[in-house]
């Protein structure tokens, strides 16, 4: 689950992370009355959506005036902010997020994020402020410092001093970055994040360091034991579709592909967008309905996926253990009748009555159901389908 700005900033202060002073808005007629009660006499006006590069869309304004406040935040509210995150349909801005000037002397940037092949969660830091981290990772990998930290001693000075040096600070910035940095790990740990980045983090005139933006995502199976952050959760941001495959227990995730995935089990579904790829093709989703998969749950993926008109073919990819083949292929025919499927269904069922599956399968003489043999068969079938090749 990801958050805004302003909701990741206010986890921050609670943590002692340095911040501007801000308040978020939804009408542009209280901006003037927001940057008044934030003082001074710079101001930025910033898009809140879930996505990065919002500056370069012009979702990001400086206001040097009370009415450039107010002017900014009347074009922001409302527009459709398209950036390189959104993709070309962009997400229209529903809350703006006013803070106070910062007297910049230099930005970095800093973050943190589980690395799963060490097991354990990653800060990293770079000098190379303001700009997308994953084109410095492409263009400049070395001016990318990384530790890793062990949760069973947790964050130490001596991280610290490591990131500060590759940093290039000076003995007093260090002092405050160290403090700085232990904050950010303990934001990052109590309230089980995935991703902690504030880019661009600025030290100001008077050597202080304060997150200038503010990026938290959050393990969805840990929102349990954090009700006030599974509160922050802004439905507008979401994508329709995975908030209605969450009611009926699907793991839905929607991608940019052409190839829809329909799967039981999430191990056998990230394998089934591997050999998709792997064909040539581009997965159009990811979809676990579970290892107790039943008619209903298979109608309701199938009426999922459909909605996504990107969808040229279908891949049903089950192995059926808890649940029998043959159950699973009677729910595929009545759902394709449910769900008016009028493009290729590309089905793989294997184990449990996998043979009596194959033959329900063949004799309800659907012309759009397409069995396969095996895993890969099934994978080029599906991406065959999409290219208008029938062998």
């Amino acid at each position: 689950m990801n958050i805004h700005e302003y909701q990741a900033k206010q986890i921050f202060a609670k943590y002692g992370v340095p911040i501007p002073k801000g308040k978020m808005i939804e009408r542009f007629k209280d901006a003037r009355a927001a940057a008044l009660e934030i003082g001074g006499n710079i101001w930025a006006v910033k898009a809140q959506i879930h996505a990065g590069g919002r500056g370069k869309g012009g979702g990001v304004k400086l206001a040097k005036s009370l009415d450039e406040v107010e002017k900014y935040a009347s074009e922001i509210l409302g527009m459709t902010l398209v950036t390189h995150q959104t993709g070309p349909a962009g997400k229209v801005v529903k809350k703006v997020y006013i803070e106070g000037g910062v007297n910049i002397k230099k930005e970095f940037y800093l973050g943190m994020v589980l690395d799963r092949a060490q097991e354990m969660p990653v800060m990293m830091a770079s000098t190379e402020g303001g700009v997308e981290i994953e084109k410095v990772a492409a263009e400049m990998p070395e001016k990318i410092i990384k530790v890793a930290i062990d949760p069973l001693i947790g964050f130490r000075s001596f991280h610290a001093r490591q990131l500060a040096f590759g940093l290039n600070l000076s003995k007093p910035q260090v002092k405050e970055f160290t403090l700085f940095a232990s904050a950010l790990y303990n934001a990052y740990k109590e309230n089980d994040a995935n991703l902690v980045e504030i880019n661009p983090l600025v030290l100001t005139a008077d050597d202080r360091f304060i997150a200038l933006d503010g990026k938290m995502g959050f393990d969805d199976n840990a929102l349990f034991r954090n009700p006030e952050i599974a509160a922050m959760k802004d439905l507008d941001e979401e994508e329709p579709a995975e908030l209605e495959a969450a009611k009926y227990d699907l793991n839905y995730v929607k991608l940019d592909g052409d190839v829809g995935c329909m799967v039981n089990g999430a191990g056998l579904a990230m394998s089934t967008m591997d050999i998709i790829k792997h064909e040539g093709g581009e997965p159009a989703n990811f979809l676990d309905v579970g290892g107790g998969a039943s008619a209903e749950t298979v109608a309701k993926g199938f009426e999922i996926i459909l909605k996504d008109p990107n969808v040229k073919a279908i891949f049903v990819n089950i192995f059926g253990g808890i649940v029998r083949c043959d159950r699973i292929a009677n729910g595929i025919i009545e759902a394709t009748k449910v769900a008016n499927v009028d493009i290729p269904v590309i089905v793989r069922l294997d184990g449990t009555n996998a043979a009596e599956a194959s033959d329900i399968l063949r004799n309800a003489n659907i012309k759009n159901i397409i069995t396969a043999i095996d895993f890969a068969d099934g994978a080029r079938k599906a991406v065959n389908a999409v290219k208008g090749v029938t062998k």
